[in-house]
């Protein structure tokens, strides 16, 4: 497994051996073992599996505030999106910042989200599969989100020639300028 760190502290690329034949391929898409020998150790206790038919849906940026915060392992099981997180820890020097990586079937790459960053994606393929563990269930009265396209933030959507497809709700999500974020920065 290779694990690679990111231009944001905590948030890290995780590529999975694969191994094939004429068969198809196995991979150990995760193992604690091998995620606490590069010194994570995050006890994940949910998976989501989510489908989105149409190139462009954007989903996010959302988080869960303290004390339900999670921490999120993404990968794609079919297709290809977009992976963001944003870095919304008070205090951090990289806050407001944010890290984008092409997640597909095909590269098998998965992006770790620790709690304190918002996350969002944007698939670049039809019925593309989103499969993310989390260190924490669903709890609706700790969600948060920012605007996706927020000029405060910058991402750099890949939307050439797509019209978004967003959700009346990540639509009217506020922006990082006035934020007063749950999550605070640790030296």
């Amino acid at each position: 497994m290779q694990i690679e760190e990111t231009g944001l502290d905590g948030v890290r690329l995780i590529t999975p051996r694969r191994f094939g034949d004429h068969r198809g391929f196995f991979s150990e898409s995760w193992s604690r073992k091998a995620l606490a020998d590069h010194g994570i150790s995050i006890d994940f206790v949910q998976d989501n599996h989510s489908l989105s038919m149409t190139p462009g849906t954007v989903r996010g940026l959302h988080f869960q505030a303290p004390p339900r915060a999670q921490d999120k392992l993404v990968r794609c099981g079919r297709g290809a999106l977009f992976d963001v997180a944003v870095d919304i820890r008070r205090g951090s020097p990289t806050y407001g910042r944010w890290v984008g990586y092409e997640l597909s079937f095909e590269n098998g790459r998965q992006l770790l989200v620790p709690a304190g960053f918002a996350h969002g994606f944007m698939t670049l393929l039809p019925e593309t599969e989103i499969v993310y563990k989390c260190s924490d269930t669903y709890a609706p009265e700790t969600e948060g989100a920012l605007l996706w396209n927020d000029p405060g933030i910058g991402i750099d959507w890949p939307l050439s020639g797509i019209e978004p497809v967003i959700s009346a709700k990540d639509a009217e999500a506020g922006g990082i300028a006035g934020f007063d974020s749950p999550f605070a920065w640790k030296d």
